[in-house]
């Protein structure tokens, strides 16, 4: 599926009443919903940064992974840069 910006109805970004953490939706012309938390826009940003920014990385590649061992305070789950 490609997304072209015409095929956006809205897109909203927003910290919801009583949490604490960013969910972003985008709702499509045809009424499709489409909501991403917080960790999701943020490795989709970093990886989109690295690409545009970095005068030799022409590709960033994140494939979830479940960890046994991470910061404290983070998933289980975490989308990491495949080497």
């Amino acid at each position: 599926m490609l997304l072209h910006n015409e095929d956006i109805k809205e897109l909203t970004a927003e910290i919801p009443e009583g949490h604490k953490h960013l969910i972003t939706t985008i709702v499509l012309q045809d009424g499709t919903e489409f909501v991403f938390q917080e960790a999701t826009i943020a490795n989709l940003v970093r990886a989109y940064i690295t690409v545009k920014t970095h005068p030799a990385i022409k590709k960033v590649t994140l494939k979830g992974k479940k960890l046994a061992e991470r910061k404290q305070g983070y998933a289980e789950w975490q989308l990491v840069e495949e080497k």
